[in-house]
């Protein structure tokens, strides 16, 4: 009865861990560029002394939906989507480049031009400045353009240029934080063909009602596991009392 019970102790704990990544997944299907987390299961041996007869159930290194989101017309001056394929820099916690779609930006009150989570945008010399302005647009080539404060319509200046990258995506992963690097640990190197769409955001490619079918079937995969688990039990305990009786 191991066996049977192994089975069915296993199962439940992978169904587990994918029920906490498919919830993570419909808890930000409003986070905008958000990517998909993946998971795929596989039988896998016990390995140790003796014959390996039991096997048990292993989640494999989690994967990534890497189709894009639905584009949202904003208005707003420092959003932008990125057309197509590409990603743009920005300097993750931990002080390394790191690569991400969301393009809803803000200016602090330093005058660094960063992301809505606090990351820094990385444009040809490191975290992007931008000086007192009147207005400031950004380019299709990621060209960041202003009117300084108490200057006419005419006197634009360029500030600095998005550092834009475009990796295969079989040479990227996604990191806790939900940043993208590449699995080589070095920098990306610069795409001047990466192209922007002002004024637009891309949203999550989550769908909800996949999402909550998936919960669905989930939930059930864990209730017959569990139902095995009892079963392995019931059958114990009936075995139990027949020898007894003989």
């Amino acid at each position: 009865m191991d066996r049977m019970l192994y089975i069915g102790m296993s199962g439940a704990k992978e169904v587990m861990h994918s029920q906490a990544m498919n919830n993570n997944n419909l808890a930000n299907v409003n986070t905008i560029a958000f990517r998909e987390d993946l998971a795929q299961q596989r039988s896998m041996p016990v390995y140790g002394p003796g014959h390996a007869s039991r096997v048990y159930a292993m989640t494999e290194k989690v994967g990534t939906n890497f189709s894009s989101g639905p584009i949202e017309t904003t208005g707003n001056e420092l959003d932008f989507a990125i057309k197509q394929d590409g990603w743009f820099s920005v300097e993750s916690k931990d002080g390394s480049e790191a690569y991400t779609r969301a393009g809803n930006l803000m200016v602090t009150t330093e005058g660094f031009l960063q992301t809505r989570s606090g990351l820094s945008v990385l444009g040809n010399a490191g975290p992007i400045l931008v000086p007192p302005y009147e207005s400031i647009s950004i380019g299709v080539d990621g060209t960041i353009s202003m009117r300084p404060l108490g200057q006419s319509a005419a006197a634009l200046a360029e500030i600095d240029r998005i550092r834009l990258v475009n990796p295969p995506l079989g040479e990227m992963e996604k990191s806790p934080d939900g940043l993208f690097k590449l699995k080589s640990g070095d920098p990306a190197p610069f795409d001047a063909n990466v192209r922007l769409m002002s004024g637009m955001l891309e949203r999550s490619n989550v769908s909800v009602v996949e999402t909550m079918v998936k919960m669905i079937q989930l939930t059930r995969s864990f209730d017959m596991q569990t139902k095995i688990m009892k079963t392995a039990e019931e059958i114990d305990q009936a075995a139990d009392i027949l020898m007894r009786v003989s």
